[in-house]
């Protein structure tokens, strides 16, 4: 799995959010501020963001600077201060989450408080409000999760789904979650890692050779989201297709392409393998095979219908309707044609992929 097909307009979600007012847990985080950026730059009527990061919060009002946009420091755990936030908007992304594997192992209590207790709060806050779509933001690590932060965002993913039954009758709400890999640049990645190490004139610090991932930029990731809620029906979960690469070519290619910047010799640069992290994969998948069975290709995405036999069946027949081709298959990363170091290169110096410091020195 390579370039993305593109298949799907990217001004087709434009509509649906017209006139609309949006809430964004997590909006301080880095695939919150884009996705926040993002909605602002539509017609929105409003763009509420919830995080418990006052000093991201306020770096995202100082940087929007717009009547559109209204910052709440809030704890999405909080059940009666999430409920207020809640009031008076149409739809909601939940981005919020503890998303860093190495934290949530030794964080487990609190990853669960956050990233499932959480997300129950912002179900039970959406119930409440007569929202009428909430779509959650989950990862490849939960298929198959071998930890902590995996297994949480699997279960978030099954309460969405569930979501559905406990919103039937007049205050229809349509809940449903999609699935991506790393977002290249943002708060936690390897690139920024790496380009740190080179500046400081360390070595680069790969945990295996093996290791490969999915990835995406930040613009890639927000659009992708921004687009797939119109497309919810109820419970499903939309996977962003991604290009794969090989973490050691990543790394030889930055070395090549950034230690110079630095005063230094691409071959003086040692790349050291350090070993997995605890809970941590080789590789990463974006199906599994149970999943195999209900899923269809929907263009840039692959769709996994609800297991849940009356979403099944009503949303089935509905993408059915749209000649789509079912997909029993897995995509996992250590299969996948992995991008090659010209590729890679090129989605170095794309915006937000580099820091911004290093980009501009490059480009």
């Amino acid at each position: 799995m390579t370039a993305l097909t593109t298949a799907i307009d990217p001004g087709s979600a434009v509509p649906f959010f017209s006139g609309k007012r949006v809430i964004v847990t997590g909006g301080g985080g880095s695939v919150g501020i884009e996705l926040v950026k993002q909605l602002l730059a539509m017609d929105v009527e409003l763009v509420r963001v919830v995080d418990n990061n006052e000093s991201g919060l306020f770096d995202l009002e100082q940087s929007q600077r717009t009547p559109r946009l209204q910052a709440f420091y809030c704890d999405i755990r909080d059940e009666h201060e999430l409920n207020r936030t809640f009031s008076d908007v149409d739809v909601c992304f939940h981005a919020a989450a503890l998303k860093h594997v190495p934290s949530c192992e030794l964080s487990p209590f609190g990853a669960v408080q956050t990233n499932i207790i959480g997300s129950q709060q912002v179900i039970r806050a959406a119930l409440r409000n007569g929202l009428t779509h909430v779509l959650f933001t989950s990862s490849d690590k939960a298929v198959n999760p071998t930890n902590v932060m995996g297994t949480t965002k699997l279960m978030g993913e099954r309460l969405f789904t569930a979501a559905n039954a406990l919103s039937e009758g007049q205050t229809r709400c349509i809940f449903g979650s999609t699935r991506f890999g790393n977002v290249a640049g943002s708060r936690g990645s390897v690139i920024p890692l790496f380009c740190d190490q080179l500046r400081d004139g360390r070595g680069i610090s790969v945990t295996d050779p093996r290791m490969t991932r999915f990835i995406m930029t930040l613009q890639d990731a927000a659009q992708l989201v921004i687009q797939t809620m119109p497309l919810l029906r109820g419970g499903e979960i939309f996977v962003t297709k991604m290009a794969v690469v090989s973490i050691e070519a990543l790394a030889r290619v930055m070395v090549k392409l950034i230690a110079p910047l630095y005063g230094r010799k691409p071959a003086d640069v040692v790349i050291e393998h350090t070993g997995p992290r605890p809970g941590e994969k080789l590789w990463e998948e974006l199906n599994t095979d149970e999943e195999a069975r209900r899923t269809f290709d929907f263009g840039d995405y692959l769709v996994v219908l609800p297991a849940l036999r009356n979403f099944h069946e009503t949303v089935t027949h509905d993408y059915l309707d749209k000649h789509l081709k079912p997909v029993e298959r897995l995509y996992h990363s250590a299969n996948e044609p992995h991008i090659s170091d010209a590729e890679i290169e090129a989605f170095l110096l794309k915006p937000g992929v580099l820091p911004d410091d290093v980009r501009a020195r490059l480009v």
